[in-house]
C-alpha cells in the first residue's frame, strides 16, 4: 500500500498532529515520534501536539515537553494528522481537524479500518500505531530518541510482547530500534512497570471489590469518584488494573470502569482468547480498539453502563 507521508506535507509550514482520549503509550510515542521526525525533515514547518495530558508515568519520555494539553485557538493547519485513533475520538482536538487545509489518519484499529482524514494510511495487522510510524521514518531520520518512543509504543500496545497482536515482523522492528542504545529497561518500568504506593492501594481495591458474571468467564470491577476519593486516588492510578484483573484463573474478559467526572465513566475492557472481541463490545458504546482491547465512555451509573456491557459480551457467547 503506497503512502507518501513526505509529500503529503512537504509544502506545509504548520502542522498539528494529535490522538485519542486518555492517551495511552502506543498514541502518545506515535504523536511525538512523528513529531520529532517532521520536525527533522521539514526545516521550515511548526509542528505542534495536542494530548490530554498524560499519566505521570510518561512524565520523562523524550519529547515530554512538546505536548500541548490544553486546546487554546489556532489558525487553521495546513496539514492535520490524527494517530492510533478515528475522528470521533479526538476531543478537543476536533476543531482543529474542522479547519485544517488537509486532513490525515494513521492507524492500526480495525475499527477504523477505512480512516477518517482526506488521506488514510490504516493498517489493522500492526501491533502498534508506533509499528507503523516506524515504517515511515527512514533510518538516517532515526535517533535515539526516535527509537525509544517508538519501541515504547510498540511494547505497551503489545503488554510487552505478551499479546497476540505480537508478530515476527514486531520484534524485527524492535531488535533494530535497540540498535539506538536508548535504556529500554528503565523505560518499561518507568512507563509499565513500577507501581507509586497509591496505584497499589488502587489495584487492592479493585480486586477486593471484584465480581463475576456470565459463569466466572468476566470479571469486573469499579471506582466511582467517592471512592477514589476516599482512597486519595485518581486516573492516573486506574493504569494496568483491567490488565491484572483479565490475569484471573478461568476469565476470558476483564472489565475496570472508572468514573471520569460525575455520571461519566470510562471502560477499559481486555480478553485473554478469541471468545470476546472487546472491540465489537466498546463500538455498541462508541468506542473501539482491537480485539484482546478496547475502551469505551457511558453517561449514566456504573450499574447501568456494568449490565450493558455484560449483556453485549453474552451476546458472543450466543
Amino acid at each position: 500500500m503506497a503512502f507518501d507521508l513526505l509529500a503529503l506535507v512537504k509544502d506545509a509550514k504548520t502542522i498539528g498532529i494529535t490522538g485519542h482520549l486518555n492517551p495511552d503509550g502506543d498514541c502518545i510515542a506515535s504523536n511525538l515520534a512523528l513529531a520529532m521526525y517532521l520536525q527533522k525533515a521539514l526545516s521550515g514547518a511548526k509542528t505542534e501536539v495536542f494530548l490530554e495530558k498524560p499519566e505521570k508515568a510518561f512524565d520523562h519520555i523524550p519529547g515530554r515537553d512538546m505536548l500541548i494539553t490544553d486546546f487554546p485557538e489556532r489558525a487553521p493547519f495546513d496539514v492535520f494528522i490524527v494517530c492510533d485513533t478515528n475522528y470521533e475520538r479526538i476531543s478537543g482536538s476536533k476543531k482543529y481537524f474542522d479547519a485544517a487545509k488537509r486532513t490525515i489518519n494513521i492507524d492500526h484499529h480495525i475499527s477504523n479500518a477505512n480512516g477518517t482524514g482526506e488521506y488514510n494510511y490504516v493498517i489493522p495487522e500492526a501491533a502498534a500505531c508506533a509499528e507503523i510510524i516506524g515504517s515511515l521514518i527512514p533510518k538516517d531520520m532515526l535517533d535515539a530518541q526516535i527509537a525509544e518512543l517508538l519501541y515504547m509504543g510498540i511494547a505497551h500496545d503489545t503488554g510487552v510482547f505478551h499479546f497476540s497482536n505480537t508478530r515476527p515482523e514486531t520484534m524485527r522492528i524492535c531488535a533494530n530500534l535497540l540498535e539506538y542504545d536508548f535504556d529500554f529497561s528503565r523505560m518499561l518500568d518507568e512507563t509499565f512497570y513500577i507501581r507509586t504506593d497509591l496505584q497499589n492501594r488502587m489495584m487492592g481495591q479493585a480486586l477486593l471489590d471484584s465480581r463475576f458474571h456470565l459463569n466466572g468467564r468476566v470479571i469486573v470491577s469499579s471506582a466511582d469518584l467517592e471512592l477514589m476519593a476516599k482512597l486519595g486516588t485518581g486516573r492516573d492510578e486506574t493504569g494496568g488494573i483491567v490488565e491484572r484483573l483479565r490475569n484471573t484463573e478461568g476469565v476470558d474478559c476483564s472489565v475496570y470502569i472508572y468514573e471520569k467526572t460525575p455520571g461519566h465513566f470510562k471502560g477499559s475492557l481486555r480478553s485473554s482468547s478469541d471468545a470476546v472481541n472487546v472491540a465489537k463490545v466498546c463500538e455498541a458504546f462508541g468506542g473501539g480498539g482491537h480485539a484482546r482491547a478496547a475502551g469505551c465512555e457511558y453517561d449514566g451509573t456504573i450499574a447501568e453502563f456494568e449490565e450493558k456491557i455484560i449483556a453485549e459480551i453474552a451476546k458472543q457467547y450466543s
